[in-house]
């Protein structure tokens, strides 16, 4: 693993070519800012090392609690500062989720708000059986700000979505696998559990294919189907391009 790096806290580490965004303000793992980590240190962190996947997980017992309300409260004093913050907030989200290495969510105790959300903009949630997750803005006079409605959309029902937001209930682990807000419930550590299926999902696989894949699953949800299609050809045709000149090569080199 490499050296440990602790910033804005959140700790980073990396371990076989998978690297682990830790959310690292024990024991609820609060959110200072909707910029839980400026973007461009998270891309710095990245760009460091040539990673094939990304595990985001809480220190501790617990996921995230979501935003520290103070701080929000403070924010909200001034409407544009907090249009910004929210704006940075959102942006660093849809970096995540437009990563073209997988992404996953290891969670474990309260996920909670924005630390959901969080969750939400990974591309695979695991969770142990103690998870809890909820968005809690509506007992405060809020709501998600983070994108939380616009995802959970995404892979949940309406009906369960909209009960879930409004009622600021708190949902187990099995009822979130019911819900598509979670993909697996582990008797494992879901950090490690994570990790292992990222190194299933990538190992031996060339860089260059797992990004041709995140591509191309980012596509057939943001493209009309005809231009996804189109994409996919495209992509499929470079790497089998790659491959015809890599046995060329082979085959020359072999002959001389």
């Amino acid at each position: 693993m490499s050296t440990e790096i602790n910033k804005n806290n959140v700790t980073w580490t990396v371990r076989e070519e998978i690297g682990f965004l830790s959310l690292d303000n024990p024991p609820e793992n609060y959110l200072e800012t909707p910029e839980f980590i400026p973007l461009d240190l998270l891309k710095d962190f990245i760009g460091t090392n040539p990673l094939r996947g990304m595990v985001i997980c809480g220190v501790g017992r617990h996921f995230s609690a979501g935003a520290k309300l103070d701080n929000l409260y403070e924010l909200s004093a001034d409407a544009e500062v907090l249009k910004i913050k929210m704006g940075q907030g959102q942006h660093l989200l849809s970096y995540i989720e437009n990563l073209d290495i997988p992404v996953i969510a290891a969670i474990k105790g309260i996920c909670f708000g924005g630390g959901l959300e969080i969750a939400l903009a990974s591309h695979i949630r695991i969770c142990s059986a103690n998870a809890l997750f909820a968005f809690p803005e509506v007992n405060h006079g809020m709501m998600p700000g983070l994108g939380g409605t616009m995802r959970s959309l995404q892979i949940s029902r309406f009906p369960e979505v909209l009960k879930m937001i409004l009622s600021g209930d708190i949902v187990n682990a099995e009822e979130a696998v019911e819900m598509n807000l979670v993909d697996k419930i582990t008797p494992a550590d879901p950090v490690e559990e994570a990790f292992l299926l990222l190194k299933k999902m990538t190992t031996d696989k060339p860089l260059k294919v797992i990004q041709s894949v995140m591509q191309a699953v980012r596509n057939s949800k943001a493209l009309p189907p005809a231009e996804a299609l189109k994409e996919e050809t495209r992509l499929f045709c470079e790497l089998a391009a790659a491959i015809a000149i890599q046995r060329s090569s082979g085959s020359a080199n072999g002959n001389e």
